[in-house]
C-alpha cells in the first residue's frame, strides 16, 4: 500500500506540472496581451497534454520505480516519457484546432516539465533515505565497503536507506583514478593496503567486501589484510546476485575460513563427460554421508536411469531421499538400507537391481576411533570395500569408483592402512575383471561431519579454549562440490585401475586456521579465546600426502587431476593376505596392526 500511496503521491504532481508548465509558457509567449482566442487553445492543450503525457509517463513505468535508488536509467526514462507524450500531445492538439500550437509554447513547456518532474524525483531520491533511518547518530556500527563498483553502489545506498543501525563511512577501492572521489556521497578513503588505518579511524565495526566477480586469491588477500583489525568481515556471495538484482543487506554473509584458504576452485566442465551415468543405474554406498550425499545431488541432475541410495543410517538416506524428491520430483531412485558388511545383503542388492556404475563413499573415517577399534575399520573399510567390488565384478559393472583418502599414503593410522588396502584390492581386481575399477584421493573436506571446522566453531561458541593438537600440523583442504567433481570427473576418465589425486595447492597450517576463525568470530585468540595444544591424536601425522614413492604421477586431460599408478598386484596374493587378517579380527588374542603391516610395509605404528 506504501508504494502505491507514493505513486499516487507523484502522479498528482506530475499532472500539476503538466498544467503549470502549458499556462506559464503562454503567460511567457504572451505577456499581458494574452489573446482571447489562445485561452480556450490553451485549456484544450492542457487536457490534450494530461491524457498524452500521463498514458506515456505509465507506460515508461515512471511509477513503478523506486526513486531513492534512481540512476542513469531513470533520467533516460523520463526523457522518452516527457518528449513522446509532450510530441503525442502536439499531433494530437494541432488535430483537433484549426491552427497549430505555438512552437516557443511547446518547447518551453516541454522544457519546464523535463525540469519539474525530474527535479521532484531528485528531490525524492534525496529526502527519501533520509526519512527511513530512525537510529540516532550516536548509535551505528561504522561500516567500511571494500569495492568502489555498482556492487559497492548498491550497498551503499541499501546501508542509506535500510532502518538498521549500520552506517557506511567509505569506500575502499585498488583503482587510483577513484581515490578521494565521493560516490553516493561517501569517499574512496584509500587501497587495500589502507584498510588497518582507516578501520581504526573511524572505529569501523564491520568490513563489507563488495567484489562479488573476485577472485579466491583476491577476496583472501583482502580478508587477510582485514582479520586483524577486529572488525566484522562480510561479503556478497557471488557474482550471480550482481547479476540477477539480488545484492541486499540480506543476502550479504560472513566472511568464512573457506575464502581465507585462497585457492581458487576447480573448474569442471562435467556437462561433456557425464554421459556415463545418463540412463543407467547407479549406486551410491554411503549416500547419507557428507561426499555420498553431494554425490546424490550433483548426479541426480544428468539424468541416472535409477539412483539407488545405500546406507546404514537410516536418517541420514531418510534426509537426502527428502532433498532429492524436492529438487528432483522426476528422478528415479531407490533407498536401500543395508550394511556393506553383510556380504549377502551386498549380493542381493547388486542381484536384484543391477547397477551399472558403483561409487563406493561407504567408510569408517574417524583417525582416532578407528585407532581404538581396529577390527571395527577393518571389516567396514577393507572387508566391506571387497564385498562391494566382488558383486561389482560379479555382475558386470562397468565403473567402480572407490573414494579413498590422502591418508592411505604412508600411513600411521589404521583408518589411512585399510585405506590403503582397499586401493590395494580393487588394483588386484582390476587385473582380470571387466569392471573399470579406479580409486580418488583427496584430502580434507570443509564442512564434513568430520571435518575440524565446525569442530573449531562450537569450540568458539563455547567461549574456548579452542584445542589445536600440535603448532606444525598442516593439512590440504578442498570443499564437498570440489571433491565430488573430482569423483565424477575420475568415473569419466577411468581406464582401470588408476588412483586419481587432486593437486590441491598449498596445504595449510591448522593453528593458523584457528587464529584466523577465533578472529572472524569477533575475538583476539590467546586474549578473549586461548589456544591450547593437546598433542598429536592416535594414528595422527603432521603433514599428509597424497602420492608413495613408487608411485609416479602422470597428468590427465584435467590440469589439476593427476594420476598415480602402482605396480601391478596379483589377485591371489591379495587374497591370501586378506584371508589371514579376516582370522585376526576373528580371534581377538591376534594383533590387527601386525596384520596391516605386513599387507602394507609403509604403515608405521605411531606411539
Amino acid at each position: 500500500m506504501k508504494f502505491r500511496r507514493d505513486a499516487a503521491l507523484l502522479f498528482l504532481v506530475d499532472l500539476t506540472i503538466i498544467w503549470f508548465s502549458i499556462i506559464s509558457s503562454y503567460w511567457f509567449r504572451y505577456y499581458y496581451s494574452f489573446p482571447i482566442e489562445h485561452r480556450s487553445e490553451m485549456f484544450l492543450y492542457c487536457i490534450v497534454a494530461t491524457v498524452c503525457l500521463g498514458i506515456s509517463l505509465f507506460y515508461f513505468r515512471l511509477y513503478r520505480r523506486a526513486w531513492q535508488y534512481a540512476s542513469i536509467d531513470e533520467i533516460v526514462a523520463i526523457f522518452k516519457a516527457v518528449l513522446v507524450g509532450g510530441a503525442l500531445s502536439y499531433v494530437v492538439a494541432l488535430l483537433l484546432l484549426s491552427r497549430p500550437i505555438p512552437a516557443s509554447v511547446f518547447f518551453r513547456s516541454i522544457e519546464t516539465i523535463l525540469l519539474l518532474v525530474g527535479g521532484i524525483r531528485f528531490v525524492w531520491r534525496v529526502v527519501k533515505p533520509r526519512g527511513a533511518k530512525e537510529v540516532p547518530s550516536d548509535g551505528y556500527n561504522n561500516v567500511l565497503i571494500v569495492g568502489a563498483g555498482d556492487c559497492g553502489i548498491i550497498i551503499a545506498k541499501e546501508l542509506r536507506s535500510s532502518k538498521g543501525n549500520m552506517r557506511a563511512v567509505g569506500f575502499i577501492d585498488d583503482d587510483p583514478n577513484k581515490l578521494h572521489l565521493q560516490i553516493c556521497g561517501l569517499p574512496v578513503l584509500g587501497n587495500r593496503d589502507s584498510i588497518p588505518e582507516i578501520v581504526e579511524k573511524y572505529k569501523v565495526k564491520e568490513i563489507i567486501i563488495s567484489i562479488p566477480s573476485a577472485t579466491k586469491n583476491e577476496i583472501s588477500a583482502i580478508a587477510k589484510i582485514s582479520k586483524d583489525t577486529g572488525a566484522l568481515l562480510k561479503m556478497i556471495p557471488r557474482i550471480d546476485d550482481l547479476i540477477s538484482g539480488k545484492v541486499s543487506l540480506s543476502r550479504i554473509r560472513e566472511v568464512s575460513v573457506e575464502d581465507l584458504l585462497g585457492r581458487d576452485p576447480i573448474i569442471t566442465d562435467l556437462d561433456g563427460i557425464m554421459n556415463y551415468v545418463e540412463h543407467k543405474v547407479v549406486l551410491i554406498t554411503g549416500a547419507g554421508g557428507s561426499i555420498g550425499s553431494e554425490l546424490s545431488r550433483q548426479i541426480a541432475s544428468y539424468n541416472p536411469g535409477r539412483l539407488l541410495l545405500l546406507g546404514h543410517g537410516e536418517n541420514s538416506i531418510y534426509t537426502i531421499e527428502m532433498e532429492l524428491k524436492r529438487n528432483f520430483p522426476e528422478l528415479r531412485y531407490d533407498t536401500i538400507i543395508a550394511d556393506i558388511q553383510d556380504l549377502d545383503r551386498m549380493d542381493q542388492v547388486f542381484n536384484s537391481y543391477r547397477p551399472q556404475v558403483v561409487f563406493h563413499a561407504a567408510a569408517h573415517k574417524h583417525v582416532p576411533l578407528m585407532e581404538r577399534n581396529p577390527a571395527e575399520a577393518v571389516k567396514n573399510n577393507v572387508f566391506g570395500t571387497k564385498n562391494v567390488a566382488d558383486c561389482a565384478d560379479r555382475y558386470g559393472v562397468d565403473r567402480f569408483v572407490l573414494i579413498s583418502s590422502d591418508k592411505a599414503v604412508n600411513p600411521t593410522s589404521v583408518m589411512g592402512t585399510t585405506k590403503r588396502i582397499a586401493e590395494m584390492y580393487i588394483q588386484s581386481l582390476n587385473a582380470s575383471s571387466d569392471t573399470k575399477f579406479v580409486a580418488v584421493r583427496f584430502g580434507n573436506v570443509l564442512g564434513s561431519r568430520g571435518s575440524v571446522i565446525p569442530h573449531f566453531k562450537q569450540q568458539i561458541k563455547e567461549g574456548g579454549p579452542v584445542t589445536v593438537t600440535d603448532p606444525q600440523m598442516v593439512r590440504y583442504f578442498m570443499t564437498i562440490p570440489e571433491a565430488v567433481q573430482l569423483v565424477l570427473q575420475a568415473g569419466a576418465l577411468a581406464k582401470g585401475g588408476e588412483i586419481f589425486v587432486l593437486d590441491m595447492g598449498d596445504p595449510v597450517r591448522i593453528l593458523n586456521l584457528a587464529e584466523d576463525l577465533i578472529r572472524l568470530s569477533g575475538y583476539e585468540p590467546y586474549a578473549e579465546i586461548d589456544i591450547v595444544f593437546t598433542g598429536i591424536r592416535e594414528g595422527e601425522k603432521l603433514f599428509e600426502e597424497l602420492l608413495t614413492d613408487e608411485e609416479n604421477a602422470t597428468s590427465t586431460q584435467h590440469n589439476r587431476i593427476f594420476i598415480g599408478k602402482s605396480s601391478n598386484l596379483k589377485k591371489n596374493q591379495m587374497e591370501l593376505e586378506l584371508a589371514k587378517l579376516q582370522k585376526v579380527i576373528e580371534d581377538e588374542t591376534l594383533s590387527v596392526r601386525d596384520i596391516l603391516e605386513r599387507l602394507v610395509p609403509r604403515y608405521e605404528i605411531v606411539s
